[in-house]
């Protein structure tokens, strides 16, 4: 018999694990109309600068010349002033500084980033910049879920959970999406699958969308022709499509991050930066209407076969550069969008290409823009299952399942093996960040050895007998005894594993000497080595500790411990941590 049976209900309702769904539920309510809230702001920024919340695409011929110079300039120069100001981490696309906040700083997120990422994507997006809604709902519903879990001191250990729970809330308000934005938190955000954290992203999840749906309706996302596979000799086709959104994906990701860097040794405040990007962005949407804003409008008509195929493909290039400008220069919004724009270009054009040629074994080229904006997504972030429940829950398209996994696993494979980290992760590895070390790198290279280091080592001559080593060990209780010439320089360690076999050999204690015994294949670091360089070094001896030498003489001068080294990482994370607050 269960032992909890006789438990009253309350009693029940009390325990942790339900008190966190109760949480997810809150931060998926807070979440959802967030992202109500959002939309509307946009929408109402894009009628303050432009007097019109219609497609831009549509109503380009209407707005002047001068109005589309100038509006992008005036956001970019409130978005610089405001971020600048109020939270930094509300510049960019947003999902690495929640990854981030996860992996090195418990879930925590300073609670005014989601007022200040909502009004400065807003502010970005109306004004005209090529960015998409999804990055900025994620950081806004992940500083829900922290803030949430701030306030009712949830432990570290859950409060991950609950910034999944905010970004997934995100994801599926934003493309009524709620499958899509589960996987998008359990794979990109979280990198857990276990069922502790997947119930409580479900509720959030299903929670947000069902109030997007409330206020948006529930439809697809892209409203397209019912498509499907001609002939099986299509699946080969899908799979070089997947090679070539992968090359696409690969040029994006480039491209943005030289923008960055272009922008970053400008010698200006940063705050001015997005206004000079505003500038140069109009220039580019003036000529390309397509690319203002988000760009649904024209990915429904490459959806639709009503794009040529030189537009499909230069259109593909105008939109990495006005995205790579909006970003780089320090506008706020995501890359989920662009990348699915992209890819719809991609595919019509490739499928363009593959009709043309082969019309009677082909979809039209929609069928390709579609399966195309799933390969994109999967080249750029390196989440397959996100990318093809996205698209499938955009478009309410079941046919199309099988294409999207053959593209997006490809695109996948292929650019993580050419390039180890994802758009996401690229931007933390800039920093210093390395993820999957789980360490913020940049701290621990400017920190030396000497500085953490232990320097009463217990070291012996290379003459003591195997007698005094094990008096030695006896007496100083060292886990290892350092071994020095008698110029003091290391030649050796012996440790008691060592001396183990030898120590019922009567007759050896005075024969054998600890030059004899001792390990000479030794990993040293110097004093003046980095912290990180000498972690490197640990991790690849699986070790726990090195010895120290002098730079430059060899000699003996300690040890260095893994155990220290993770204390100095603490200590500079709280430090860093103190100064970002100030």
């Amino acid at each position: 018999m269960p032992e909890d049976r006789g438990e009253p209900l309350f009693q029940r309702l009390k325990r942790p694990n339900v008190q966190y769904l109760f949480l997810a539920i809150l931060i998926g309510v807070l979440a959802g109309y967030g992202a109500v809230l959002f939309k509307y702001i946009l929408k109402s920024m894009q009628w303050l600068f432009y007097q019109n919340t219609g497609d831009f695409m549509y109503i380009s011929e209407s707005i002047p010349f001068w109005m589309k110079i100038v509006m992008p300039t005036v956001g970019g120069l409130v978005v610089g002033l405001v971020v600048s100001f109020f939270a930094s981490e509300a510049k960019g696309h947003g999902v690495p500084e929640v990854i981030q906040a996860i992996a090195l700083r418990g879930g925590r997120i300073r609670k005014r980033v989601a007022a200040v990422k909502i009004f400065a994507s807003a502010v970005t997006i109306g004004s005209g910049g090529s960015v998409g809604r999804e990055g900025p709902m994620v950081q806004i519903g992940a500083s829900i879920g922290s803030s949430v879990g701030q306030l009712f001191n949830i432990p570290g250990v859950h409060m991950r959970t609950l910034v999944g729970c905010g970004a997934a809330a995100g994801i599926a308000a934003t493309f009524n999406a709620p499958i899509a934005g589960v996987l998008f938190a359990l794979e990109i955000i979280i990198g857990d699958f276990g069922v502790m954290q997947f119930s409580p992203v479900v509720l959030s999840s299903v929670t947000a969308t069902a109030i997007s749906r409330y206020y948006f309706g529930d439809f697809p996302h892209f409203s397209i022709p019912a498509y499907s596979v001609v002939s099986h000799w299509e699946y080969g086709f899908y799979l070089l499509l997947g090679v070539v959104t992968g090359l696409v994906a690969l040029a994006f990701i480039k491209i943005l991050y030289a923008f960055e860097d272009g922008f970053d040794a400008v010698p200006i405040p940063d705050w001015i930066k997005p206004a000079i990007g505003g500038g140069v962005l109009g220039c580019v949407f003036a000529i390309f209407p397509e690319v203002f804003g988000v760009g649904y409008g024209a990915m429904n008509l490459a959806l639709t076969n009503n794009i040529e195929l030189w537009t499909l493909f230069i259109l593909i290039w105008v939109k990495i550069l006005a995205s790579s400008i909006t970003l780089g220069s320090g506008g706020s919004g995501g890359i989920f969008a662009p990348s699915l724009f992209m890819g719809c270009m991609t595919g019509g054009a490739f499928g363009y290409v593959l009709h043309s040629f082969l019309p009677t074994l082909t979809a039209s080229p929609g069928a390709y823009a579609l399966v195309a904006m799933g390969g994109l997504v999967a080249g750029t972030t390196y989440a397959p299952m996100t990318a093809i429940l996205i698209i499938f829950e955009m478009t309410g398209d079941y046919a199309i399942i099988l294409p999207l996994m053959l593209t997006c696993i490809t695109a996948t494979v292929m650019n993580s093996t050419i390039r180890r980290a994802s758009i996401y992760t690229t931007k933390l590895l800039r920093r210093g960040i390395d993820i999957e070390a789980g360490r913020e790198r940049h701290l621990l290279e400017h920190m030396l050895v000497k500085e953490v280091m232990t320097s009463g080592v217990v070291s012996i001559p290379e003459s003591m007998t195997l007698s005094q080593i094990i008096w030695t060990f006896k007496t100083e209780n060292a886990p290892y005894l350092h071994v020095v010439d008698g110029d003091g320089q290391l030649t050796g360690i012996i440790s008691f594993r060592d001396i183990r076999t030898l120590l019922h050999e009567e007759g050896l204690l005075d024969l054998i000497i600890a030059n004899d015994i001792a390990t000479r294949n030794l990993v040293t670091v110097t004093t003046d080595d980095t912290l990180q360089g000498a972690l490197d070094k640990i991790t690849d001896r699986g070790v726990s500790q090195l010895p120290v030498v002098t730079t430059g003489k060899g000699q003996l001068a300690g040890t260095l411990t893994e155990s220290a080294i993770n204390a100095a990482y603490n200590s500079a994370i709280v430090k860093d941590e103190i100064l970002k607050d100030d």
